[in-house]
């Protein structure tokens, strides 16, 4: 079996198996060397940037407490990967278990049971690696008990990287079995379960693709200085390439000094969204950073949302919302944070419908989006002219 390099450490010292025992993982006997890769910028902290923020194991909230469906975790730098991962729960609790049944509540859907809770955690976990895989396999990356790789001026042990062995699989269903049998290292508190994820996620899609779908050249990071976490981890938990570019496909960028040279977006519609509202951040507001369609326009009404650099998760529980249009003229949409802070409101795009065109009209608009929310600025990247009406007062716990 191949071993690999990570964060520059020896390619000798990382080990990969495929039958682990439940007590102990014994390195695979019969190791390959590679040659040593070098990783892509802003891989080298990783480790260093999530654990000195707090706890990073992911984690339920008991089946009798508030919002049982919700993943919860203090405010560090793993809250925009673990939104994706709430993205695939949240579609699993209501799209994925059985047949859509519209006599069943919404809140139905979203009380698991302890065991239902696990099964939406190891599936979703699942899904993205095998997606990130493109489909044909996937790496999981879990802690033994003694470490590979020595303390040294060169390498700073974390109790997690140096202890590391990578487990290979060809098929989702051995996968899946894999993920159910092992969840306990994702949910044990305290435990490094995002890490875990992070590392499966970069090994799977490899150190190379994470270069190229950086464009490493142009100074672009995995990680970075962010609150809850970087975009690009984002993009590569959701759409399985690390991208920089959220626009549709590849658009070609030059200058009369220059060749114009491929910025390659978001080549595929997948079953999660993403809204990004920051503000008045210029730097954000380009085109390559705004979402395109496809990122707007998912399989599922669910979106991960960033509001100015706060991460959440938007959905709708009719999967028809973004197949009719007639659909979209007055729905229901929830709002959910891994602070345990949930919001629904009702999104009226009739009066767009109604297109009335006089000035004065415009400028109740503009005057009504200058009051606006974050949230509703952010629900107006997809909804231009919706009419948004919260359902109760803004929870204390929601700013941005």
């Amino acid at each position: 079996m191949r071993k690999r390099s990570v964060d520059g450490i020896a390619s000798n010292s990382i080990r990969f198996s495929r039958q682990p025992s439940p007590r102990r993982m014994d390195p695979y006997r019969n190791q390959l060397r590679c040659r040593k890769r070098s990783t892509p910028p802003g891989i080298t902290f990783c480790a260093e940037s999530i654990l000195r923020r707090g706890t990073t194991h992911i984690s339920f909230p008991l089946t009798f407490q508030e919002y049982p469906y919700g993943l919860r975790t203090p405010r560090n730098a793993t809250r925009g990967m673990q939104s994706v991962l709430q993205a695939f729960i949240i579609k699993h609790f209501i799209f994925d278990v059985k047949p859509r049944d519209k006599s069943v509540p919404l809140e139905e859907l979203l009380k698991p049971t302890e065991a239902e809770q696990a099964q939406a955690l190891y599936l979703a976990i699942s899904d993205i690696l095998w997606n990130i895989g493109e489909k044909t396999k996937a790496i999981f990356a879990l802690p033994g008990e003694a470490s590979h790789i020595p303390h040294s001026h060169v390498y700073f042990q974390d109790n997690v990287t140096e202890k590391l062995f990578f487990f290979e699989f060809t098929t989702l269903d051995e996968m899946q079995i894999f993920a159910k049998r092992y969840l306990p290292y994702f949910t044990e508190n305290p435990g490094p379960g995002a890490l875990l994820l992070l590392y499966s996620a970069v090994v799977t899609r490899g150190m190379e693709n994470l270069r190229n779908d950086l464009d490493a050249p142009k100074g672009a990071h995995l990680m970075g200085p962010y609150e809850e976490g970087s975009l690009n981890i984002v993009t590569l938990l959701l759409t399985g390439r690390a991208t920089p570019y959220l626009h549709n496909g590849v658009v070609y960028v030059g200058d009369e000094d220059h060749y114009a040279l491929p910025q390659f977006g978001i080549l595929g519609r997948g079953s999660i969204g993403l809204l990004i509202w920051e503000g008045e951040n210029e730097a954000m507001r380009s085109a390559s950073r705004q979402p395109g369609s496809r990122l707007k326009t998912p399989a599922t009404p669910v979106w991960v949302s960033c509001c100015c650099g706060h991460f959440g998760v938007l959905f709708n529980s009719n999967r028809e919302l973004l197949r009719n249009y007639h659909a979209e003229k007055r729905f229901e949409l929830h709002y959910y944070t891994l602070a345990g802070c949930y919001l629904s409101m009702t999104v009226d795009n009739r009066q767009q419908e109604e297109g009335a065109d006089d000035g004065q009209e415009d400028g109740e608009r503009k005057q009504n989006d200058m009051v606006s929310t974050p949230l509703e600025r952010l629900i107006h990247t997809k909804w231009m002219e919706a009419k948004i009406t919260y359902h109760g007062p803004l929870p204390a716990s929601l700013n941005f």
